[in-house]
């Protein structure tokens, strides 16, 4: 069993940054240039020097992760590399990456209730509700067999991501399904339905798996840093405590969750990931510390700046 994990670790580690650059190379070569830039035999040295730096690459969020991958670690990259919203945050620790975006959150549910301020209380009820089902061990089941728990249910802040126009209206939306009508307490099935349709984590286990890997910079385990995160700031902070902020009597606005994966996620919240060994496997990962590096910034200094190979440009969005 313990060899079948290991197998099964290694294989996933393939569908990082790194090994996404390697085979868009080949891809390419294949298509349009019988000089390889990739050897597999792991001396890239050993590469025949055909033509210099070629076309153009687009990396939009975690395309442009890889395109600092590219940069990093390909001898002969795009010409041009166009980044939309992906930036990494090279030579920062995956646990700071975190502690700084729980803040970032934070701001971003702020900046929600500025735009929506009758749903923190709508949201405070919808956690409350929710919360007494898991203490009174009578969960809501949602239609796809997972439950709806109330970390599950702030999870919907995935979308503070995105624009307050769309994002944000759409979350107003779906929280506003939450009751048969505003006089009940009753969760809608209108409601349980769009909670499984925001929440794709079943129908893309890869995301659950590897998210956290893609900061893992050859620095050792992620170890859902994302949650030992949350810890630290519900402990310094009640005002991340979803149990204290949705109380009535607290004035402050229950903050949403971003995107984040948790290991309560792989516990019964969402059915597919807490089947067919995903728990284990996603612990395994979570633990896995001999991750490969993925960014050289000496690398993508010589191929932006010395040598010219390269020429980047970025738009990054002010409220992403």
């Amino acid at each position: 069993q313990h060899k079948a994990l290991k197998e099964a670790t290694d294989y996933l580690s393939l569908f990082r940054a790194d090994s996404i650059v390697r085979d868009a190379e080949w891809i390419r070569e294949s298509l349009a240039n019988p000089f390889p830039s990739v050897n597999d035999d792991g001396n890239d040295d050993a590469a025949v020097n055909g033509p210099q730096p070629w076309g153009g690459a687009l990396g939009q969020s975690f395309g442009g992760f890889c395109l600092m991958t590219y940069l990093s670690s390909i001898q002969n990259p795009p010409e041009l590399v166009y980044f939309t919203g992906g930036i990494a945050p090279m030579n920062t620790p995956v646990r700071e990456v975190y502690d700084r975006l729980w803040l970032r959150v934070r701001e971003r549910s702020w900046k929600y209730y500025e735009q929506y301020p009758g749903d923190v209380a709508t949201v405070k009820k919808i956690v409350r509700k929710l919360l007494a089902h898991e203490n009174s061990a009578d969960p809501i089941i949602l239609p796809s067999g997972g439950i709806l728990t109330a970390r599950r249910f702030l999870q919907i802040g995935l979308a503070l991501g995105g624009s307050p126009g769309t994002s944000f209206a759409n979350m107003h939306s779906v929280i506003n399904s939450a009751f048969v009508d505003e006089d009940s307490d009753e969760i809608s099935n209108a409601f349980l339905k769009s909670i499984d349709y925001e929440q794709s984590f079943d129908d893309a286990p890869l995301y659950f798996l590897l998210h956290e890997s893609i900061y893992a910079d050859g620095e050792g385990a992620t170890q859902w840093a994302a949650n030992q995160s949350y810890e630290s700031h519900v402990e310094a902070n009640s005002e991340f405590d979803y149990r204290v902020t949705s109380e009535e009597d607290n004035s402050n606005p229950t903050l949403f969750f971003g995107e984040m994966v948790f290991p309560f996620m792989a516990h019964g919240d969402f059915s597919e990931l807490s089947n067919s060994g995903m728990r284990t496997l996603s612990e395994a990962l979570a633990e896995k510390s001999d991750w490969l590096p993925l960014f050289d910034e000496t690398n993508m200094r010589t191929a932006l700046v010395h040598k010219k190979k390269s020429r980047a440009a970025a738009a990054c969005y002010y409220d992403d």
